[in-house]
């Protein structure tokens, strides 16, 4: 007999003792991961779960209407992307960099910037996305767990433009949120800004339009 993904979960929980260690524990099954672990996406909750190797490959059916979406381990650079200082202003982004993914229980693209509170939303205009989203790259993020974070250009410099998993991101505001100071980040936040994009540039596959 053939069980879905949820009740495999069930019956790990109902064979599988609690444990009393502190270690950090998959949210799923309750078995201990390592610092370095893979996540999933709660589609409804819009909640990022910490889950072991098991729990992650139930959920790995990008075909399946699933509750739980596992975040790929996929990464992709978008050289040549068109997107220049007007295109950037019209998003209305406040800030230098944000990140962008297909929200699927919204029907909708969403725009999350990065600041000393943590990952805040802005409004998006959908005229000013659809002139972005023109590229055919885009399409190949996956709703809810791929988005394509963009640092926007400067000073005559392109666009830096990545498909990234959503964990990604925020790894990024939680870690730019604890280093930030005063109104434009400070000289750490933007030494880790700087870090954080070319240690995304150096594990990302180059995708031509």
């Amino acid at each position: 007999m053939t069980m879905s993904p949820t009740e495999v979960l069930a019956r790990i929980r109902t064979a599988r003792p609690p444990s009393e260690s502190a270690d950090e524990r998959c949210e799923m099954c309750a078995d201990p991961i390592a610092d370095q672990h893979q996540h999933v996406v709660n589609v409804t909750a819009r909640q990022l779960m910490c889950v072991c190797r098991g729990c992650y490959l139930l959920f790995t059916d990008a075909e399946a209407t699933l509750r739980y979406r596992a975040v790929p381990d996929r990464y992709l650079s978008f050289p040549e992307f068109a997107l220049g200082r007007t295109e950037w202003e019209a998003l209305q982004i406040p800030v230098g960099f944000a990140f962008f993914f297909r929200n699927s229980g919204l029907g909708r693209t969403v725009a999350f910037y990065p600041g000393p509170a943590g990952a805040c939303e802005s409004e998006l205009d959908m005229a000013a996305w659809a002139a972005v989203s023109d590229d055919p790259r885009v399409a190949l993020l996956a709703d809810d767990v791929e988005a394509l974070l963009v640092r926007a250009p400067d000073s005559g410099h392109p666009p830096d433009c990545f498909l990234v998993p959503i964990d990604a991101c925020y790894e990024f505001v939680g870690g730019l949120r604890l280093l930030w100071r005063g109104f434009d980040g400070g000289t750490q936040a933007r030494e880790f800004i700087d870090g954080f994009f070319a240690r995304v540039a150096e594990r990302s596959v180059v995708q031509l339009p």
